[in-house]
């Protein structure tokens, strides 16, 4: 029993890292792209998503922030979505 829970552990402790890192990518590719379509036509959404993956694996609150962004423009059209999630999405994008 002491085996197949140091397992268990184990692959769990390597199963999240990469829950995060995915979640985190398409947290950025959505709030990127949403700044393209709202805002901008010809914001380099690459470089944006580039920048966001790179906070997001060196910094948790980023992630987060990143994940509480995403969740509050998902459901929004852009001008709900500027006014409503201004504080959880300006430090995510400029």
């Amino acid at each position: 029993m002491l085996r197949t829970f140091a397992a268990a552990a184990f692959l769990t402790a390597l199963a999240f890292p990469a829950c995060g890192s995915i979640d985190a990518a398409v947290d950025c590719h959505s709030i990127c792209s949403r700044y393209s379509d709202c805002y901008d036509a010809d914001y380099d959404v690459g470089a944006c998503e580039s920048r966001c993956r790179d906070h997001s694996s060196d910094d948790a609150d980023y992630r987060h922030l990143a994940d509480q962004c995403n969740a509050c423009i998902s459901d929004r059209a852009c001008p709900a979505a500027s006014f409503n999630c201004a504080t959880e999405c300006l430090s995510v994008v400029p």
